[in-house]
């Protein structure tokens, strides 16, 4: 039986989860096209599509580990030769005097760390490493306008820009000159949906599964700001840590640039951005009851004022959905899978490990098997895809609850007394008693690949534990109080209860 023609397999998207998902597939021999709407990433006078700088990039060990599967070394060792290692939280804040003040938080007590990286960069030297390989083609200013995954065949509209009438070098074979934009008809063995959180690709699955769906857009807005290098071209503030200055029901953030500058973020209430200040005076007032030390001291008021007018104050959404494939013809990852909020910095993450476990499971299910024939490996292919759907949907909507949570915690429980015990506790259990395989849930999720739904089972177990735990030893020291009281009573009967317990401990020291 002679072996299958290799795999065609189409790439919708062209960012860092679709390019990584395209060299894992050109990898394993595969026909890889990708497509995106936009023009030439790698072009500065591309627009993104929110029209705006993007919030820059946290990787962590999950999209590391991945791209080190690739098996593109030298890519990876681009990428982070270009990141900054931020090693933890640095909580910035006034005290009553008036004085400014920053304490550090150490994100691990083995002292791992997350990467602040630009997401051009990251996503520059992965098309780069594309553009080289043979059996891979990139075609931008491509939209999806069509699908059919019975018949496996896609429809794509080639979006000329205005100022592009001559010569195409990125036309897709079989388009055709109309008034209108050409159509350019595209088969595949499967598509890979990676077009981000408005998936196009969804929308036409959509059509074709029966896909549970939810979306929410949380009440806060983000809007992006930036913090010039000293003039000897310095950081301003710590490289090595992510800056939060929290304010209970919003906060602003900073993370560190290659060129010493800072991408910074607000996050707040749609209602609040109105009253923050409609001239320079009057907005760098309300940062300095809200975020003190923003300005004037990193950004002027007449700065901060031109990027809060300048900058759009766009949404956030949180996406669910499941099944995350049709057959054995459509399969989606990344955003288009599982828009996340910020907060955890594990969009980025979580969507490069969609690829490696996607891929792991297509290898553990035989779908690049040579001996197969075609309809063998159709039904591996779908079989494969089913247990993926099965096994990322709980992480999916494990990793969407936790960035949730974790929004409340950086912009008001990293201040909270408790967070501060419980921290306390959990990391030096992690760092006297490793072998109890207690971890804080942070280190869990950024520092390890388990899976995120088994992480919110043990952190839970972590929880009830240290909970009971200092439950008894509260109940234990309260009995031993009460013993104690009853001893002074009956010795000192002028004194009693928490008052005698006072005077005799003050006595005994």
């Amino acid at each position: 039986m002679a072996a299958p023609t290799r795999q065609k397999v189409v790439i919708v998207g062209a960012g860092p989860v679709g390019s990584l998902a395209a060299l894992y597939a050109a990898s394993r021999g595969d026909d890889v096209e990708v497509y995106e709407l936009r023009a030439d990433l790698r072009d500065p006078a591309t627009v993104p599509l929110n029209f705006t700088k993007s919030i820059n990039l946290a990787l962590s060990e999950r999209g590391i580990h991945s791209m080190h599967l690739s098996g593109r070394k030298n890519v990876v060792d681009v990428i982070m030769s270009q990141a900054i290692p931020m090693h933890g939280r640095m909580i910035h804040g006034r005290d009553l005097t008036g004085k400014l003040w920053q304490a550090a938080q150490a994100y691990d007590v083995h002292g791992q760390a997350i990467n602040s990286i630009d997401r051009a960069t990251l996503n520059n030297a992965l098309l780069d490493e594309l553009e080289k390989t043979p059996n891979v083609k990139l075609f931008f200013n491509h939209k999806l306008t069509g699908a059919d995954f019975h018949a496996r065949k896609a429809w794509f509209e080639r979006r000329i820009p205005e100022d592009e009438h001559k010569i195409d070098h990125t036309h897709a074979p079989g388009s055709v000159d109309f008034d209108r934009a050409p159509e350019v008809e595209v088969s595949f063995d499967f598509l890979i949906g990676a077009d981000g959180a408005h998936s196009a690709s969804r929308y036409h699955m959509m059509k074709y599964a029966r896909v549970d769906y939810q979306q929410e857009y949380i009440d806060a807005l983000w809007c992006e700001f930036r913090i010039e290098p000293t003039e000897d071209n310095d950081f301003r503030i710590s490289p090595n840590h992510l800056h939060i200055w929290p304010g209970k029901e919003f906060m602003f953030i900073a993370l560190p640039s290659p060129d010493r500058s800072f991408t910074c973020t607000l996050f707040a209430p749609a209602d609040h951005y109105a009253r923050l200040g409609n001239t320079p005076e009057a907005l760098c007032k309300s940062f300095q009851q809200y975020f003190p030390g923003v300005s004037p001291e990193l950004i002027s008021p007449e700065e901060l004022y031109r990027q809060f007018t300048h900058n759009q104050h766009l949404p956030l959404i949180s996406i669910k959905c499941k099944p995350h494939h049709y057959d054995a013809s459509v399969v989606i990852i990344g955003d288009a899978a599982h828009a996340v909020l910020p907060f955890y910095g594990q969009g980025l993450n979580a969507g490069m490990e969609d690829v490696r476990v996607l891929f792991e499971i297509l290898d553990s299910h035989g779908v690049y098997d040579p001996s197969l024939d075609t309809i063998s490996r159709d039904k591996a292919r779908n079989a494969a895809f089913e247990a993926y759907t099965k096994t990322r949907v709980a992480d999916a909507y494990a990793i969407n609850d936790l960035s949730k949570g974790n929004f409340i915690e950086m912009r008001a429980g990293v201040n909270s007394r408790w967070y501060k015990i419980r921290k306390f506790i959990e990391e030096n259990l992690d760092r006297y008693m490793p072998e109890l395989g207690w971890r804080t849930q942070y280190s869990r999720v950024s520092f390890s690949n388990m899976r995120y739904s088994e992480i919110m089972k043990a952190v839970e177990r972590q929880r009830l534990l240290l909970t009971a735990s200092l439950g008894t030893a509260v109940f234990a020291t309260v009995v031993a109080g009460l013993a104690l009281g009853g001893t002074i009573m009956w010795n000192h009967p002028r004194q009693s209860g928490i008052h005698g317990l006072l005077k005799y401990v003050a006595r005994r020291r």
